[in-house]
This record gives structure tokens, C-alpha cells and sequence, in this order.
């Protein structure tokens, strides 16, 4: 994917100023944390195979995060624990992640662009969301591909820990083998128990 130019800044910002992409992975999932990331880019970068994480192989998704690590000016990843999203719901433990990961860079962005339709204000920094933007936003498209390798880490070591639930698969979403799982097996510390199980 080519970047594409930034989106129009307020107009007290001024031009060139630094900006975070963020985005999620997990929010529709039935067991596990909600990951977040924010990263920002050098205006100079380019990579055309940078795009929405749903889009890429796993394996080529493991590749562009280590480049993504590499390269970023400054980048971050943060989570929310299932037992917090059962107190919150899943919209502000997304949200609440993504101002977890922002809080983390060690560069304080001009502006943020965020995937969806769905954010609150972080600090003063002025905030755009854009739907599909990890589809049409380099530094959002990079923060999906953090956000998304960092959670299926942490669902394939999950796994070790509870093996019945082919979370090694389907990284904890409501497929029809994790759904006969949670009937034969019940629940882990690691399920939303406020997801409902059935279709």
C-alpha cells in the first residue's frame, strides 16, 4: 500500500507536524486481552506491502513488524485484560487501549489518526478517526499489523497454558470449535463472560 498524503490538520497545526496512527485487534473475540498500538512514521517511509493487517499472511505480518519496529520514529503496543473489558465493555477497553499505547511513545504526536468511528480525546492532541483507515493510512495500517502480531503472540502462548480451545487457530474468536470448546471445557481466566457464546 502507498502512503498516502496526511489528512488535513487543524488549522493552528502546523505543517509537517509528527503523527500516531492507531488501531486494534481482538475486539471481537471471546477470550483474551484487546491489543492496541500507535506508531509513527518517517515522512520518507514507503513500503508498498504495508496494509491492513486482515489483509496480510501471517508470515508476512511477522516480517513488517519487525521492519515497522525498525524504522518508526516512535511506536508502542498496549493491551486490555477480558475481566476489564467485562467491566467497560469492549468499545472503551479498545479506546482505553489505544490511549494506553499512546501514552507509551517516546515521541509526543502533533496529531492522531485513528482506524473506525469510535474515539475519545487524548490530552490536547487533536484526533481524526477515518473509517478503513488501515486501509488507506500507512501509520494506521502499521499500528494494525503491531496491534495484530502482538495478540497472536500472546494467544499462541496462551494455548500452551489452555490447549482445548485451538486458540493456536482461531487466536480466540468465536469459531465453531472454540464455541464447542467453551461448552465441553466451560470458561479460562482469559474469556469475556460478558460475550455471548452463541451465533
Amino acid at each position: 500500500m502507498k502512503k498516502e498524503p496526511r489528512i488535513a490538520l487543524p488549522p493552528c497545526m502546523r505543517s509537517g507536524i509528527s503523527e500516531a496512527g492507531c488501531d486494534e485487534a481482538g475486539r471481537g473475540c471471546l477470550a483474551g486481552p484487546v491489543f492496541a498500538a500507535a506508531v509513527i512514521l518517517p515522512d520518507d517511509y514507503s513500503n508498498p506491502l504495508v496494509n491492513d493487517s486482515k489483509q496480510l499472511s501471517e508470515h508476512r505480518r511477522m516480517e513488517l513488524r519487525q521492519e515497522i519496529m525498525e524504522k518508526a520514529v516512535a511506536w508502542a503496543i498496549a493491551k486490555v485484560d477480558a475481566d476489564e473489558i467485562d467491566r467497560i465493555n469492549i468499545l472503551q477497553a479498545s479506546i482505553e487501549a489505544m490511549h494506553r499505547a499512546l501514552a507509551q511513545l517516546t515521541v509526543r504526536p502533533g496529531a492522531i489518526i485513528v482506524d473506525g468511528n469510535k474515539f475519545r480525546p487524548y490530552s490536547d492532541i487533536p484526533h481524526t478517526t477515518i473509517v478503513k483507515g488501515d486501509g488507506k493510512y500507512a501509520n494506521i495500517a502499521a499500528a494494525s499489523i503491531l496491534a495484530k502480531t502482538e495478540r497472536d503472540i500472546f494467544m499462541m502462548n496462551a494455548h500452551e497454558r489452555f490447549p482445548g480451545y485451538g486458540w493456536d487457530r482461531n487466536k480466540g474468536y468465536p469459531t465453531a470449535e472454540h464455541r464447542a470448546a467453551i461448552a465441553t471445557l466451560g470458561y479460562t481466566p482469559l474469556h469475556r463472560l460478558t460475550f455471548t457464546v452463541k451465533n
